[in-house]
């Protein structure tokens, strides 16, 4: 059974040949460059510069090599930065600084920075709807996004793997809100509703114009569609259920609804933390794979959303906490939470094995090691 076939099999809630591995199929599944690097080094991998999977989470994009030697069975293809767009990184005093896309600044701290935080937010200011309209975004079709798509795609093809395909940006909320600030984000999302249903319309109409185009190119070599909206913290939701059904969840429903009739695709939506008051919303609009599993959240438990959600959901992540575990236990820790989580997640199918979010800077490769290890001794059926 080659990769393809595993996680096809998992997608459709079948009990494959073992619980299919992902690290680095996606930017929400992958490491930090520190981690990396390490984990090369451990492996006896040849030391190479890092690609970059995302710029401000400093997260590597996995090589093939590496990929190869832990046997992942999900490559991703990801579209490019618009051609007029490129990196320019700042000198600002403690800083090194630059803006995305998107006009956001971020910024790291040059002694001992791990990742870099948003510093400027270019709609802080926006006081009216004609504000807000008159932002200028990205241009979606931009050629040099698409240049690469099918050659990744066809490439992954060949060898056998699962194809996730990834978006143009974050999600339609996270976005916003990055532009916009927190506090005033918060207080739209409160007292401005209006102008929170414009942007997300603008966004929503961004992201499908990407993805009709990259659908219509390559929907035919594409195994799962990635999106994403952060809309949950550790012990609780960021906002009410009642403000999510009003503003958010129309939008989801119709930009996933418009992905999955483009192409025959599975919808891979992330969201950290304790998110399970809206895992039946999320179902309801076509979520079929729900990332990041983050077991150490309230109410994440995963044999309990395994039992009431299973039937409905795919699980990707959730094979180890990176919270409380990956990065401060004993390998032994490690490997008996893999074996829990994997106890609790994978019986029926329905599982894509990979750690809650992305491996952090401070993760010893031999526990990332003792993880894998325990999958491939755990997972197999």
């Amino acid at each position: 059974m080659n990769s393809k076939e595993r996680v096809t099999l998992a997608l459709n809630h079948q009990e494959p040949d073992c619980v299919p591995f992902d690290l680095g199929g996606t930017g929400l599944t992958t490491l930090h460059f520190t981690a990396y690097g390490n984990l090369r080094r451990y492996l006896g991998l040849p030391p190479v510069k890092p690609r970059v999977a995302a710029m401000a989470e400093q997260l590597a994009m996995v090589d093939d090599d590496m990929a190869e030697r832990l046997a992942a069975d999900v490559s991703p293809v990801r579209p490019d930065l618009a051609s007029g767009f490129q990196f320019i990184f700042r000198d600002e005093g403690e800083h090194e600084a630059y803006f995305d896309e998107w006009g956001i600044g971020w910024r790291k701290p040059k002694d001992g920075g791990l990742y870099y935080d948003m510093y400027h937010h270019p709609l802080a200011g926006a006081e009216s709807l004609a504000d807000m309209q008159a932002v200028r975004f990205p241009d979606p079709l931009d050629g040099r996004r698409f240049a690469a798509l099918r050659r990744q795609a066809e490439a992954a093809g060949a060898a056998g793997k699962a194809v996730a395909l990834w978006g143009p940006c974050a999600g339609v909320l996270e976005v916003y809100s990055w532009m916009r600030g927190y506090e005033p984000f918060y207080v739209d999302l409160a007292v401005h509703q209006g102008l929170v249903a414009t942007m997300l319309d603008r966004m929503v109409e961004f992201k499908c114009a990407f993805w009709q185009r990259a659908l219509g190119e390559i929907g035919d070599l594409v195994d799962v569609v990635v999106e994403a909206d952060d809309m949950a913290g550790q012990e609780r939701l960021l906002f009410s259920p009642a403000t999510y059904r009003r503003l958010v969840k129309p939008r989801h429903k119709r930009l996933f609804e418009f992905i999955k009739a483009q192409a025959p695709v599975k919808l891979f939506f992330h969201s950290c933390g304790a998110i399970r008051p809206l895992i039946p919303d999320l179902i309801e609009v076509g979520v079929d794979i729900l990332n990041p599993v983050q077991v150490a959240a309230a109410g994440m438990d995963p044999a309990a959303l395994k039992r009431d959600f299973g039937r409905d959901l795919v699980f990707w992540g959730g094979g180890v906490d990176t919270q409380q575990v990956l990065g401060t236990g004993t390998p032994a820790q490690v490997r008996d939470d893999v074996r829990r989580n994997i106890e609790a997640l994978a019986p029926g199918g329905g599982f894509v094995f990979a750690a809650v979010h992305d491996i952090q800077a401070n993760v010893p490769a031999e526990n990332i090691m003792a993880m894998w290890d325990a999958w491939h001794e755990y997972g197999a059926h």
